[in-house]
């Protein structure tokens, strides 16, 4: 059950992925992850925690518009944890035909067999049968393997005993409180985005709410002033509650711009919560905020009297498009 997950959330960075066709892993230093979904979500958070390196990530059918010279200096990896994601197969051939580097992150499926009958380098991720947004810790072991990021690997072991998952779940519980009856709009620094973005699709996901997100300093100069509400515009935008992650670590520039947001948005009338992102690390803190996602989004759900772990338009959608 979800519950269980998330309390246990911790010990999925305990997995040790095992690379097959390993003899055929050159080493890069540029990548290109194709994924969708939960299934990205991992190099997402990759680029967020070390920018510097030369990581691109694509989500849809193909191959991004990259010159033919620069895809054959990346590794592409190709990451489906059902291994069936008809986009990420589509990218599958396209990488075959233009004769790129291969590797691919799965549980099984479609796609691990075409690594396998390809012989290309592969790390199974094990199925446990949850949804795929919940993998996140063995789909970004399982990516930093395939890198060759020994020492990012190694950092990520640490996060098992960092991260407290059962203390993150009372203050959930008071935010998902909070936001009953509300659209949560999540802001942060735009070095966090990733973070924003995973609060985004959990609420989407395991609350079945509609849920955006922003980074700040761009909404600053757009997407605030929706929000002046005047008059008969008002009604329209009562509905929505603000949650901004705060990070310590943020430019001062970027903290200060927070801190005047969330005072013309409280002085409008609308409601606005600030998170604390906390950890001993960069990656500490990431995972923190992603866990405290969870549970607000579990509780989220329960308020709401919905099934928090399954995707039933998800899997409606596949079988219509599929005809």
């Amino acid at each position: 059950m979800l519950p269980n997950d998330i309390k246990t959330y911790n010990k999925q960075f305990e997995y040790e992925p095992v690379v097959e066709n390993a003899g055929k892993l050159k080493k890069y230093a540029k990548f290109l992850v194709i994924g969708m979904g939960g299934s990205h979500l991992a190099a997402d958070l990759i680029k967020i925690w070390h920018p510097e390196l030369d990581l691109v990530v694509w989500s849809d059918y193909g191959l991004p518009k990259l010159a033919d010279k620069d895809l054959k200096d990346r590794l592409v990896i190709l990451s489906s944890y059902s291994g069936n994601t008809e986009e990420v197969v589509d990218a599958f051939a396209a990488a075959k035909a233009k004769k790129l580097s291969m590797a691919v992150v799965a549980s099984h499926g479609k796609l691990l067999s075409l690594a396998i009958k390809n012989k290309i380098p592969y790390v199974q991720i094990p199925h446990m049968n949850i949804q795929p947004r919940m993998e996140t810790p063995r789909m970004l072991r399982a990516t930093l393997a395939l890198m060759g990021e020994k020492a990012l690997l190694a950092e990520t072991k640490t996060l098992v005993n960092q991260l407290h998952p059962i203390q993150e779940e009372h203050r959930a519980k008071e935010l998902a409180r909070k936001l009953y009856g509300n659209v949560p709009v999540i802001y942060t620094s735009d070095r966090n985005g990733a973070v924003a973005y995973n609060w985004k699709i959990k609420f989407n996901e395991t609350g079945k709410i509609p849920a955006f997100f922003n980074v700040v300093p761009e909404l600053n100069h757009n997407e605030m002033t929706g929000f002046d509400a005047k008059a008969k515009a008002t009604a329209i935008s009562r509905n929505f509650h603000f949650v901004i992650l705060k990070d310590g670590d943020d430019d001062r520039r970027i903290t200060k711009r927070m801190n005047v947001l969330e005072k013309l948005y409280r002085d409008r009338g609308f409601k606005t919560d600030v998170v604390l992102l906390q950890g001993k690390t960069r990656i500490g803190k990431i995972f923190n905020a992603l866990n405290l996602a969870d549970w607000t989004a579990y509780y989220t759900a329960k308020m709401y009297g919905t099934e928090p772990e399954q995707v039933p338009m998800v899997e409606e959608f596949k079988k219509l498009i599929a005809r």
